[in-house]
C-alpha cells in the first residue's frame, strides 16, 4: 500500500474527492478526508484503515473509548470521528424512520428499556411522523420539578417539530404509571398547547415492555 506522498496528486484522498466527489471514494479515502493527517510513524492511510476494520467488526456500538484504543489516535481526532458518525447516524434516521404507535416508540427506544437508572427521552416528529431527532433529556429520579418544560420543548422548537413523545424507563421493570408520571403527562401536554406542538404520546419502558398513555386514553 502507498503512502501517501507515494500517490499521485489526483490519487489523493482530497484531490479526489475535489475531482471526482465523494461518492467516488473509498471508506479508508473518505476517513482520510476526514482526518486529514496521520501521526508519527502512520501514514493517515494506514490509521484509516485500522479505524474502517472497527466499524466493520461493530459499528452499532462505537465508543470514544475503543476510537482511543487505536495506537496513535488520541482524544481530539477521536471525538471528531465520533461526532461525525453519530451526525450521520441522526440524518439517516431523520429521513427513513417514521413513528405510528407506541410499538415503534418501543423498538426505537428499546436499549433504554433494561437501563438500570431513569432516563427521560424525547423524540421529536415532522408532520409525516418522520423522527427528526431523538434526545436523552434527564437521567436519575423523575419528579416534576426535574422535568422542566423548557428542556423538553426547546429543541422541538429548534427541530420545528409537529410533534414530540415523551418517554422513560422503569428500571423496576413495572409498567404501572406512577403519580410522578401522571403529573409529568399532565404538565406537559398543557404546555404542548400552548407551544403549538403536539404531544402524542408518553410511553414507559421496562424489560417487560411498555405502557402508552395514548393507548390507555390518557392524552
Amino acid at each position: 500500500m502507498k503512502t501517501i506522498k507515494e500517490l499521485h496528486r489526483q490519487d489523493k484522498p482530497r484531490e479526489k474527492l475535489a475531482g471526482k466527489g465523494a461518492k467516488a471514494l473509498k471508506n479508508d479515502e473518505l476517513l482520510s478526508v476526514l482526518l486529514g493527517s496521520g501521526i508519527q510513524g502512520k501514514d493517515v492511510r494506514k490509521l484509516s484503515k485500522e479505524i474502517i476494520s472497527l466499524f466493520d467488526d461493530d459499528f452499532e456500538n462505537l465508543s470514544l473509548d475503543k476510537f482511543c484504543d487505536i495506537h496513535g489516535l488520541g482524544m481530539a481526532k477521536a471525538s471528531q470521528i465520533l461526532a461525525a458518525v453519530e451526525l450521520s447516524k441522526r440524518y439517516l434516521i431523520r429521513s427513513n424512520k417514521r413513528i405510528c404507535s407506541a410499538g415503534d416508540v418501543y423498538d426505537e427506544l428499546k436499549q433504554f428499556s433494561t437501563k438500570t437508572q431513569e432516563h427521560f427521552l424525547t423524540i421529536t416528529l415532522d408532520g409525516a411522523s418522520h423522527i427528526i431527532n431523538t434526545r436523552t433529556v434527564f437521567i436519575g429520579t423523575l419528579n416534576q420539578s426535574l422535568v422542566h418544560p423548557r428542556e423538553v420543548f426547546s429543541d422541538a422548537i429548534s427541530d420545528r417539530a409537529a410533534g414530540i413523545i415523551i418517554a422513560h424507563n422503569h428500571p423496576s421493570g413495572t409498567l404501572e404509571s406512577s403519580r410522578a408520571d401522571i403529573q409529568i403527562t399532565q404538565r406537559l401536554k398543557e404546555v404542548s398547547k400552548l407551544v403549538g406542538i403536539e404531544l402524542l404520546d408518553h410511553v414507559i419502558l421496562s424489560k417487560n415492555g411498555y405502557y402508552s398513555f395514548s393507548d390507555e386514553g390518557l392524552l
